[in-house]
């Protein structure tokens, strides 16, 4: 028992000092990039559109048909019990609120997150980041924050495009292709949705957004040594951003509706 309760204590000091130097890595790079320098600045700006172009405009064939194929399916399922719920509120309290930014933070996760920790322990171990600072190049400015900005833009922006078209794309598909009674669909939208619900989803896309990008620069960064470590690292990385991405929603959610 005593040994339990010894690796179970080792286990929590751990992980509370890997919660710590993923807050104080977030700090850290906010805290240097803000406010930008002038030089540079335009490298950084580059840089940015490009993460912004990889994670979301290259995601968008994936998030669409998924986000065609949710909608479809929750309008049709919900569409039986028309008359006893109203509709419109549960769509927009499913996908609006939870759905569709944890989907859309699992799609970033398997798409980005993982290139993103590979690309950095590539950097790390054949010493790229090393030579950055010794050309006086700070790795924080052109690496970690354009990330940053970049893939919390794009998760941001993904969440936006999966509720509209699970909500507007599922409409249309289910009332080109059934005979189900959607008639009145949008109307209940309209009254369902409300400014906060909106906002909770925005919300929990900045989080996801910052949490999966520092996760991945984190176990980027430490990978110094082997290229064996490399894929050790990713998976890490990926499991570790579902799992705060899983907190974050439930926190989230439980502060909303408490």
């Amino acid at each position: 028992m005593g040994k339990f309760v010894g690796a179970l204590g080792r286990k929590t000091i751990r992980s509370g000092n890997h919660l710590m130097e993923l807050c104080a890595l977030t700090y850290r790079i906010t805290d240097i990039a803000l406010p930008l320098p002038r030089i540079g600045r335009a490298l950084i700006k580059r840089v940015i559109v490009e993460q912004v172009y990889f994670t979301a405009v290259q995601a968008l064939p994936v998030i669409i048909p998924i986000a065609l194929i949710i909608g479809s399916m929750m309008i049709v399922q919900f569409s039986q019990l028309s008359g006893k719920v109203d509709l419109g509120k549960l769509v927009v309290l499913l996908i609006l609120r939870e759905i569709g930014p944890l989907i859309t933070a699992i799609i970033v996760i398997l798409r980005s997150a993982t290139a993103v920790t590979i690309e950095i322990s590539y950097m790390n171990v054949l010493h790229e980041i090393d030579a950055l600072e010794m050309a006086g190049i700070d790795p924080f400015h052109v690496i970690c924050f354009p990330r940053l900005v970049g893939i919390t833009t794009a998760v941001v922006s993904l969440i936006v495009v999966f509720d509209l078209m699970a909500i507007i794309g599922g409409y249309a598909v289910v009332r080109s292709t059934t005979i189900l009674p959607v008639e009145g669909f949008f109307n209940q939208i309209v009254k369902g949705v409300m400014g906060a619900d909106i906002a909770v989803g925005i919300l929990k896309g900045v989080f996801y957004g910052i949490t999966i990008t520092v996760t991945c620069l984190y176990h980027g960064l430490n990978c110094k040594h082997q290229i064996t470590q490399i894929p050790v690292a990713t998976s890490r990385a990926a499991v570790e951003c579902l799992f705060y991405c899983l907190v974050i929603n439930i926190f989230i959610s439980f502060i909303y509706y408490v």
